[in-house]
């Protein structure tokens, strides 16, 4: 079977749970969203399907083949994630070089243009990195290794608004050019919502919600007007949640919308992912 396919896969670290029986897939060729707080399991999930750590029981396959200590199957497959797992002291254009030693599909030129683009200096240490270039040179390792998968954890961390609009805009110019399953795992929601096609929401290390970002959205509405109007038009609803703004009341609902029903004054609108996944993830 395609995709990267994760059976039920359970993790503890001592008394902690973080993930609990996860079963999800990546399917090829698509961008996903996996939309968590901290500490709901992203990472960790993440570190399976790449092996930096093991899963207490169940399984991950990578196109059909056990994920576990499996070379074939993991070099299908590229992580980029917070932690620095190159040598302090190279620089930048030779950890470029190192990493197309490693993974033959590296592409060299496209690496440089886009060190060019974001102005990293390629002659500067790992180490002489700003929070904000760190994740930029490995952003930029990411997307020049044309992997099938490629896993992105945190991938903003320290970019400021220029550098963030860039990274979007670049990784759309390369997945419409070279098709790649792209996993962003990120809690900065409202700026991933136009990128991503599907959508894995996971809270305290269970998966909430695994569908298609337009089907997700379709299955709700949000309702605002002044508080005594839309608590009358609420009774009997699937209410996710509300919030209150001057005299403004919106509330969010989780089920098909009947216009025909909705009374004047009140304005209904699509749900946006962020203010879902803030009613989701709520304790």
């Amino acid at each position: 079977m395609s995709g990267i396919v994760v059976n039920n896969v359970t993790k503890n670290f001592g008394d902690t749970c973080a993930l609990d029986g996860v079963s999800l897939t990546f399917e090829p060729e698509r961008i996903y969203g996996l939309l968590g707080r901290n500490g709901a399991g992203k990472s960790t999930l993440l570190n399976i399907i790449t092996n930096r750590i093991f899963a207490d029981s169940g399984q991950v396959t990578i196109d059909g083949m056990p994920a576990r200590e499996n070379d074939e199957a993991l070099r299908k497959v590229y992580l980029m994630s917070e932690k620095n797992y190159y040598p302090e002291s190279m620089r930048i254009r030779e950890v470029f070089q190192w990493t197309g030693e490693f993974y033959p599909e590296f592409d060299m030129e496209y690496a440089l243009l886009l060190a060019e683009k974001f102005g990293l200096n390629v002659k500067k240490k790992a180490r002489e990195l700003s929070t904000g270039y760190a994740s930029i040179f490995k952003v930029i390792v990411a997307l020049s290794v044309n992997t099938p998968y490629v896993l992105l954890d945190e991938p903003v961390l320290g970019l400021d608004a220029n550098h963030r609009d860039l990274f979007y805009r670049v990784l759309i110019e390369k997945y419409s050019e070279h098709p790649s399953t792209i996993v962003i795992s990120t809690h900065l929601i409202e700026e991933v919502s136009a990128v991503i096609d599907g959508i894995i929401i996971i809270k305290n290390g269970r998966i909430l919600k695994d569908q298609s970002r337009e089907e997700l959205l379709s299955q709700g509405y949000t309702v605002s007007g002044s508080t005594a109007a839309v608590d009358r038009y609420i009774q009997g609803r699937n209410v996710l949640g509300s919030s209150v703004l001057g005299g403004l009341k919106s509330v969010y609902i989780m089920e098909r919308c009947d216009r025909t029903s909705v009374p004047d004054g009140l304005e209904i609108s699509p749900l946006d992912l962020q203010s879902l996944f803030i009613q989701l993830t709520n304790s």
